[in-house]
């Protein structure tokens, strides 16, 4: 293939990209603060054309699936501020516009996070509504949901509080529509039931699927990785647009209501990311710069978080730890300021309808014991061996999809997935509830005035058993407990295998939800058993002290949130993100060691098995251009082994700093794909002056031929800063100094490669060039790291058994 890698981003990704999308990301720019340094004193016309002095619409600004210059992009900003403050100090006009753009970030801050929560609101109201359409409808007015239908009855009773005349099934519906012989009952109400069950849940998926295909591809899939992928510079054009928030707000809702294994708070990540970049079209300092619109969407992944679990502090930290680049202190602090923002008008809206802005508020009677680290570090394990094994196979099912001709057909898959799902979930009231819904049951603490199948242990026969307030000692197991632990034990089964298959198909889907309903139902398991041993096995040595006969000792549904925090560890490796996002989701402050003990053993069993988490693994999947900040690397090879061109690579392609004609230059650009130029002093001496981009190249020779008089394919492009003595009847000369990156980033070629990648992890750069006592030898791209690190992962057995 030749030279043919070099400053290429995602041409050589391979990616397949559905459709176009409007381009939130054309702004206009002008070059690098070094390029602006230089003086351009040469002669020529009056109507010359000069970059530097007269920018360019399009100079300095990217194409799609490219990497953004964040050096050039910082170094606008400072220039920017820089005049801002030196016209600030002459009129009081222009105090006031300087003033403003201080408070802009703010704003800016209070609009996402009052966007986001309005539209978390009201996915939440609508995918509780839609869930309960599939069980029946509300006679009073359709569009209440099952708990807001009963509220007003005064025809319930405590047993059978969600039965209510106002509320009607659909069997009871089609009774009551249609002229019948004889009543539906027993065997035939249950058979209308399970139909309609099924009906509605394909006709939301299919909703969803048609939808994302037809007017936005990028709706699909939870959205982290391609966020992720986003923050670290690189530019994918109309997945923050305003269709993809139209129809993922849309899709989620259908996608969630229809039973899938699926959540929806990875997805709202992408949509407050999708908030915030329509929202910085309305300043100008974060529309025109590529890196601040940056440190805006690493605020949104806060906000995101914030809504999905009415975890601000969590958001924050989820941000920080997980989908963030580049996090500077300011970025910190206005993140804070919009998650909190985002968590009052969610609160405001009240969608959960318990006046609280926890989705899983628990309140547990008994406090935990030490003895209980053993089987929380167990739940640990499973964590992490859940975890390495989920990923492993839905990479490997991802991999299928795409590689057959199961990838072409996400329609039909996704309706086989959602009518499959739907017959087997149904039969088990475990699986039929929604995610949440099953997360809340697993976490609950068993009282007295409990009529859940969780709490049917065998009745106390004296008050000598009755626990404190209003829960209750350990006891025996009931009938009922055993039914609900085998329903448990097959609803798990049913999870793990049933949340593979389904994560990554073409509808908005998220992975938090169905991570920690796996968690929470092996950990409402063990609970249960403990609780079991410690009510008969008392007098066990590790009971004695602490677990008296009478005493409420084991907590069941702590175990199951110690659960659900593990296996969400183990698929994502967060830490620190996760245990805050889990006190503040459920209140339970007392409970911070427990969860850590769990996430940071699910974190190093899962991370014995190989490193990525989930989000990672889908990234290297489809092929984006991410550099993991968290993955060192310890190899001994230089610059020279890594970089463009190989001995066999024909040579490299450069621009001279004079002598080349218009014509030749476009010759070149046409001849080859390369995302930029070198610049040197001539073929012979190959000595660095600078770099220049191919986009900016074009569009200046294009806008030459339009507005200055006389540029002509044989004209002379001019780099250097003083235009050379030219014969009287030849044509004017194209100076292109203004475009000129004149401090490119270099390494020399005897550079160690783990020093060059940490350069371009911490300065997030597109490409670097390799030189020799100052001579140009080649170029290192971000896409030529990650393939040498690929290779040499690949010759090393270790990283394979491992990676």
């Amino acid at each position: 293939m030749g030279w043919e890698f070099w400053t290429k981003q995602l041409d050589e990704e391979e990616l397949v990209v559905d459709g176009g999308f409007e381009d939130y990301s054309t702004t206009t720019g002008s070059s690098s603060s070094s390029s602006r340094a230089a003086g351009m004193n040469g002669t020529g016309p009056s109507n010359l054309v000069d970059p530097l002095e007269d920018p360019l619409p399009g100079v300095g600004t990217y194409e799609d699936f490219n990497t953004i210059d964040w050096v050039r992009e910082k170094s606008k900003d400072r220039d920017r501020h820089r005049e801002i403050t030196n016209k600030s100090r002459q009129s009081t006009v222009a105090l006031l516009h300087s003033i403003s753009d201080a408070f802009s970030g703010w704003l800016l801050m209070l609009l996402v996070g009052l966007m986001a929560g309005a539209l978390a609101g009201g996915i939440d109201i609508a995918a509780h509504w839609l869930n309960d359409m599939k069980g029946g409808v509300c006679l009073i007015g359709f569009w209440f949901n099952h708990e807001h239908c009963c509220w007003t009855s005064n025809e319930t009773t405590f047993q059978e509080r969600d039965r209510c005349p106002q509320w009607q099934s659909w069997e009871s519906h089609v009774s009551a529509s249609c002229v019948c012989l004889f009543p539906l009952q027993g065997a035939f109400a249950y058979v209308v039931n399970y139909l309609m069950y099924i009906f509605w849940a394909l006709l939301f998926a299919f909703l969803a699927v048609t939808l994302v295909r037809a007017f936005a591809p990028y709706a699909c899939g939870s959205g982290i990785p391609e966020i992720k992928t986003i923050l670290s510079g690189f530019i994918i054009r109309g997945y923050l647009g305003k269709w993809t928030l139209i129809i993922k707000t849309i899709t989620l809702v259908l996608a969630v209501s229809s039973g899938l294994s699926l959540g929806k708070e990875g997805p709202l990540v992408h949509v407050a990311c999708c908030c915030a970049n329509i929202l910085c079209h309305l300043f100008t300092k974060y529309r025109k710069n590529e890196a601040k619109r940056r440190e805006v969407l690493s605020a949104a992944a806060a906000v995101g978080v914030s809504v999905a679990f009415g975890a601000p502090i969590g958001g924050v930290l989820f941000s920080l730890e997980e989908v963030s680049y580049y996090f500077p202190l300011k970025t910190l602090w206005r993140s804070f300021f919009a998650a909190l923002v985002a968590a009052f008008t969610l609160r405001s809206i009240n969608p959960f309808g318990n006046s609280r802005l926890v989705l899983f508020y628990v309140e547990f009677h008994a406090p935990w014991h030490l003895v209980e680290l053993a089987p929380f570090i167990l739940l640990g394990i499973f964590g992490g061996l859940w975890g390495a094994l989920f990923i492993k196979a839905n990479i490997a099912w991802c991999r299928k999809r795409k590689s057959t001709i199961l990838g072409h057909y996400p329609v039909i898959e996704v309706l086989v997935v959602a009518a499959l799902t739907a017959i087997i979930a149904y039969p088990n009231s475990y699986t039929r509830m929604s995610g949440a819904e099953l997360i809340s049951e697993l976490f609950n603490d068993c009282s007295l005035l409990d009529s859940s199948q969780l709490c049917g242990y065998k009745q106390p026969t004296n008050t000598s058993e009755t626990g404190a307030g209003n829960s209750l000692a350990d006891r025996p197991a009931g009938e009922g407990l055993y039914t609900a632990l085998w329903q448990l034990a097959l609803a798990l089964v049913f999870k793990m295998m049933i949340t593979v298959i389904t994560f990554g198909m073409k509808v908005p889907s998220g992975l938090f939800i169905p991570s920690m309903a796996v968690g929470a139902i092996a950990g409402r398991l063990l609970g249960v058993g403990m609780e079991q041993l410690a009510y008969y096995h008392h007098d066990w040595f590790i009971f004695k002290g602490w677990c008296s006969p009478g005493a409420d000792c084991i907590t069941p549904g702590l175990y199951a949130m110690v659960g659900a925090a593990a296996c969400l560890g183990g698929v994502t490796r967060m830490t620190v993100s996760l245990v805050v996002i889990m006190f503040e989701l459920t209140g339970g402050l007392e409970y911070i060691v427990p969860l850590m003990a769990a996430t940071m053993t699910s974190k190093w069993v899962a991370d014995a098995f190989g490193r990525e988490g989930i989000y990672e693994a889908h990234i290297r999947l489809n092929g984006y251009p991410f550099l993991e900040a968290k993955e060192e690397f310890e190899y001994s090879s230089l610059a020279v082994d890594v970089m463009r061109p190989r001995r066999a690579d024909p040579a490299l392609a450069v621009l001279t700093q004079e002598g080349m004609t218009v014509g030749e230059v476009e010759t070149l650009v046409e001849s080859t794909h390369y995302s930029g130029f070198p610049v040197v002093v001539s073929q012979e001496s190959q000595r660095l002056v600078g770099f220049v981009l191919r986009r900016d190249l074009l569009i200046s020779i294009d806008n030459a031929r339009k507005r200055q008089e006389g540029v002509v394919s044989a004209s002379q492009v001019v780099f250097t800063e003083h235009a050379p003595t030219q014969p009287d009847d030849a044509p004017p000369p194209l100076r292109l100094r203004g475009i000129m990156d004149l401090s490119p980033f270099t390494v020399t070629d005897h550079t160690p490669m783990d020093i060059t990648v940490d350069i371009f992890r911490k300065l997030g750069l597109r490409q670097c060039l390799v030189t020799h006592n100052g001579r140009l030898l080649g170029i290192i791209t971000k896409k030529d790291i990650l393939k040498h690190m690929a290779q040499i992962a690949n010759r090393d057995p270790e990283s394979i058994l491992f990676n």
